[in-house]
C-alpha cells in the first residue's frame, strides 16, 4: 500500500502539453489549487506533461507544500521496448524532467509489448522499480493499464503497492469490479481514473458519443442515456454523479481526472463539492446492470 494520506481526488494530466505555449499556466494552477495530488507519466504528450509540471515546479520556487507528483514508466517511444534498462531510463527522463530525485509512487505504464512473466523476470521493469524502491527513489510501485484481464494477472503477481484502473469502474460500467476486489484483498492502494469514461459523462465531449476512446453499443448508449434522464429528474448534474459514483466507493482510495484546461479544473471543485441527495442512488441501482462497455 502507498504510505501516504491520499486526498479523495488526484488531477490527471494526460492532456497538458497539447496546447503549445498555453499548458505552463495550468500546470501551475494544478500545482496551487486546492488538489494536492498531480498524476503524470513518462510518455503523456511525448514527455511534456512531465516538462510543464517540472517548469511550474522551478517557478513556483519548488513544489508547494503538502503536494504529490505521481508518474508512470513507459515502452521505448520508437522501438516499443519495455525491457529493465528502458523502465531505469524512464525513471531517470521522469525525474530529470520534473526536477524531483524521488516520487512517492511509480508505476507500470500499459505494458503491452511484454507478457507478464517477462515483465517480472529478474532484470525486467518490474525488477528495476523494486530495486529503485529499495533505493529510496520511489516510495511505492503500481500498475496501471486498460486492458482488466491483463491488470488482474499483474495484481496476482503481488509485486506491486497500488493499482490504477482506467474507464473500467464508473457509474455507467463495472468491469474492474473484479480488480478491486483482488486489490483491497491484497491491502494495495486503488487509484481509480477516468471517472467520466474519457469525457461522455461530463458533458461536451470532443470524441463525440464514445466511451473509453471507442465506439459503444446501442445498448450501452441507451444506458447513458437512462442515466443523464435520471439526472435530470433529480436536478444533478451527471458529472457530479459520475465523480461521486467515484468518491462514494469505500475501496477507492483516490478518484484520477484529466483536466485540459483552467475552466475545467474550476469545474472539477464544483463537482466535487456537490451535494447529492442519498435516494438518488437507490434510483441509480434500480436502473440495473450498465451493459458491457466497448474497453477491452
Amino acid at each position: 500500500m502507498l504510505d501516504l494520506p491520499l486526498e479523495p481526488i488526484t488531477v490527471g494530466t494526460s492532456g497538458l502539453g497539447k496546447r503549445p505555449g498555453a499548458d505552463l499556466g495550468l500546470a501551475k494552477a494544478v500545482l496551487t489549487s486546492s488538489f494536492h495530488q498531480v498524476d503524470t507519466s513518462n510518455n503523456y504528450a511525448g514527455g511534456e506533461s512531465e516538462r510543464l509540471i517540472g517548469a511550474a515546479i522551478r517557478e513556483l520556487g519548488g513544489l508547494p507544500e503538502n503536494r504529490h507528483v505521481f508518474s508512470k514508466g513507459d515502452q521505448d517511444p520508437v522501438t516499443g521496448a519495455f525491457s529493465g534498462d528502458r523502465m531505469r531510463r524512464s525513471f531517470e527522463e521522469s525525474t530529470a524532467r520534473l526536477g524531483l530525485e524521488t516520487l512517492p509512487l511509480y508505476q507500470l505504464h500499459d505494458p503491452y509489448t511484454l507478457t507478464v512473466s517477462e515483465a517480472t523476470a529478474p532484470g525486467g521493469p518490474v525488477d528495476v522499480l523494486l530495486r529503485l524502491k529499495e533505493q529510496g527513489r520511489i516510495g511505492a510501485i503500481g500498475i496501471a493499464a486498460g486492458r482488466t484481464a491483463l491488470v488482474e494477472e499483474y495484481v496476482k503477481t503481488d509485486a506491486f503497492d497500488v493499482v490504477l484502473t482506467h474507464n473500467r469502474y464508473t457509474v455507467v460500467n463495472r468491469a474492474a469490479e473484479r480488480i478491486i476486489e483482488l486489490a483491497t484483498e491484497r491491502g494495495m492502494t486503488v487509484f481509480n481514473a477516468a471517472p467520466f469514461g474519457a469525457g461522455i459523462l461530463a458533458g461536451d465531449n470532443f470524441r463525440g458519443r464514445t466511451y473509453g476512446y471507442s465506439e459503444p453499443s446501442p445498448e450501452f448508449l441507451a444506458h447513458v442515456d437512462r442515466f443523464r434522464a435520471l439526472c435530470a429528474e433529480w436536478g444533478v448534474e451527471p458529472a457530479a454523479a459520475a465523480l461521486h459514483f467515484s468518491l462514494r466507493e469505500p475501496r477507492i482510495h483516490t478518484t484520477v481526472v484529466g483536466v485540459n484546461s483552467v475552466e475545467r479544473l474550476a469545474e472539477l471543485e464544483k463537482h466535487q463539492h456537490a451535494v447529492i441527495d442519498v435516494e438518488f442512488w437507490s434510483a441509480l441501482d434500480a436502473l440495473g446492470t450498465p451493459p458491457a462497455p466497448p474497453t477491452d
